[in-house]
């Protein structure tokens, strides 16, 4: 469901198809040997860059790393000393060492983690930079003149940028093609909608609409036994390893459908789609919560509403994450500091009204966010003001009781 031949580069004008590649015993061996050359390279430079920044930190010197440059003048002197890093594609290499430097300059940036060392163990891939082509149904690029069989089933719009060779953990390739095109799609309503993310119901609108996602995970214990009953190292032990991971690749490819379905759903039918700024990296410090938080995924949901609201010239805005979404009646504004998580509905005191939790928190995500627009002069989605200032009075006034 995952593999469905399409996927996106989040970068604006650009789109990537995915199709699933057949090679023969001969092109998976060589294949391997691209895969382990492209994860030796990374590890190495990556070690090297490690070693430089804490010898300039023990030595109190300005913290400093290797960047793409100074890497690839380096890689012509490895290659001649471990002359099995020549049988793949120089290009590929090199596209490696500029990956490397992304990451590090991301990390300084503070966007991302540190950069993390390469396991045979874990997907692999390697990126292919320069003269790939799809011809007669088969991918071609060099040391795969030949090329190798492709299912290439869907038009390639545009002009091919790049292209990224992968193998999962269950022994299954893939090649990634990212071409110029940009993509625009026609929205069917100019309508707007606030978006509580939790984990009953994986997105409450403020529609009154719910939806989730169950997924069976009963068995995955049973597998998780069945391995740790095997003798490491052993055939048997590897066979179950492998029934394991094909089911985690099941449930991630569930998931991953179920959000691109909602997703385009959501971006389809609303021009402003209204989300909360979660700190999910601080919610999963809840060991109670940590695993139902981390199964929901979503960042990944976020991160497809984002990119398809473009493609429809739609747009998702965010509120403060401090914001109390939850504990806010959407009617009257007051602000019930004694509801729990386990309160699922709820009666405001002020207004009487019965309160469906998720329901209520998404309404005033999207009546947070257009004040917000509104107060910043914006006019391009249907706001009310008039509408607005009742609940903005309310607020005022808890907020000055709170104080008393």
């Amino acid at each position: 469901m995952l593999d469905n031949g399409f996927s996106i580069n989040y970068n604006k004008g650009m789109q990537s198809y995915k199709f699933k590649i057949s090679p023969n015993k001969e092109q998976k061996e060589k294949l391997d040997s691209m895969f382990g050359c492209s994860r030796f390279v990374w590890n190495y430079f990556l070690d090297l860059n490690n070693k430089i920044y804490l010898e300039a930190n023990e030595k109190g010197l300005k913290k400093k790393h290797l960047n793409y440059y100074d890497c690839a003048n380096q890689l012509t002197a490895l290659k001649k000393e471990n002359g099995w890093l020549t049988t793949a594609n120089s290009q590929s290499l090199q596209q490696t060492l500029k990956d490397l430097d992304t990451a590090y300059n991301r990390f300084f940036r503070k966007k991302s983690s540190f950069p993390n060392f390469k396991s045979k163990k874990n997907n692999q891939s390697f990126r292919i930079p320069q003269f790939f082509i799809i011809k007669d149904t088969h991918s071609c690029f060099p040391k795969f003149k030949e090329g190798i069989k492709t299912v290439v089933h869907r038009e390639i719009l545009g002009k091919i940028k790049f292209a990224t060779i992968s193998k999962t953990k269950t022994d299954k390739y893939f090649v990634s093609i990212t071409t110029d095109y940009e993509v625009k799609k026609k929205r069917i309503s100019d309508n707007n909608i606030g978006i509580d993310l939790g984990i009953k119901d994986f997105a409450v609108c403020s529609n009154g609409e719910k939806y989730s996602l169950k997924i069976d995970e009963k068995n995955i214990k049973f597998l998780h036994k069945q391995v740790s009953k095997k003798i490491k190292g052993s055939q048997n032990r590897k066979k179950a390893i492998l029934k394991l991971t094909k089911r985690y690749e099941k449930i991630s490819n569930i998931k991953q459908d179920f959000q691109h379905k909602l997703s385009d759903k959501i971006c389809k039918e609303n021009k402003l789609i209204a989300i909360e700024d979660l700190n999910i990296k601080g919610m999963v410090k809840n060991h109670c919560l940590a695993r139902a938080i981390s199964n929901q995924s979503w960042y990944s949901f976020v991160t497809k509403l984002e990119y398809k609201s473009i493609r429809y010239g739609g747009k998702v805005e965010r509120i403060n994450r401090f914001y109390p979404s939850s504990k806010t009646c959407n009617s009257c504004g007051y602000i019930n500091q004694e509801l729990g998580l386990k309160d699922r509905e709820w009666k405001c005191p002020r207004c009487s009204i019965k309160l469906d939790r998720d329901i209520n928190a998404s309404q005033n995500i999207l009546a947070q966010v257009l004040r917000e627009l509104n107060l910043k002069g914006c006019r391009d989605y249907n706001l009310k003001p008039v509408e607005l200032s009742s609940v903005d009075e309310a607020m005022k006034q808890e907020a000055t009781r709170s104080l008393a």
